[in-house]
């Protein structure tokens, strides 16, 4: 519970200065990090010396020092091939990986992937919102029917691209990510 309270609480400080700033900053994530190894090596520690009942380490969110290790490659690295390949920021790559070492590889994908999903749904409605339904749907289909006509795809101008291109807040998304999978809402709904 404690690191679902620190990553929640992390969470929320990316969020604010995402959305003001639009900035994830290095001062947020790298704590979160650093306190997620740090925490799961006293825990191992503790396990290892038969101090503590792993249970109740599990139950403060220890997910050990190898799971923590883990979750931050594993999530840090497809945000990392995602910033190299789609031009993400560099502070979500680290927001992911923090995310990921807090709650362990399965956990971590599990919540990344809701962050995916929440993103590109609010990055669609903030473009239908920008551009409007019916244009946007008759832009649409004047390229679909353009590109089968000509056979190649007619690129888009300058305008259209900037209007394709809303801002993708994923502190927001990962912090209702880890809503959904920290309390298993996925369940519910």
């Amino acid at each position: 519970m404690a690191a679902t309270i620190l990553l929640l609480g992390l969470l929320s400080v990316a969020c604010l200065t995402d959305f003001l700033q639009h900035k994830v900053y290095n001062w947020t994530t790298y704590p979160g990090i650093l306190a997620a190894l740090g925490m799961n090596a006293l825990g191992s520690i503790l396990v290892a010396t038969k101090a503590v009942d792993p249970a109740a380490l599990y139950r403060w969110g220890y997910v050990g020092l190898q799971a923590s290790f883990f979750g931050l490659a594993i999530c840090g690295g497809i945000l990392l091939v995602c910033f190299v390949a789609f031009k993400v920021g560099g502070g979500d790559v680290k927001l992911m990986a923090m995310l990921g070492a807090l709650l362990g590889p399965e956990r971590g994908i599990e919540a990344m992937l809701w962050t995916f999903v929440l993103g590109a749904c609010a990055a669609l409605i903030v473009l239908i919102w920008r551009v409007g339904p019916w244009r946007l749907a008759t832009r649409t289909l004047r390229q679909v029917v353009w590109t089968l006509r000509l056979g190649v795809w007619s690129p888009l101008t300058p305008e259209e691209r900037a209007q394709l291109q809303p801002p993708l807040f994923l502190a927001p998304s990962a912090l209702a990510a880890v809503l959904i999978v920290q309390f298993r809402l996925a369940e519910w709904l």
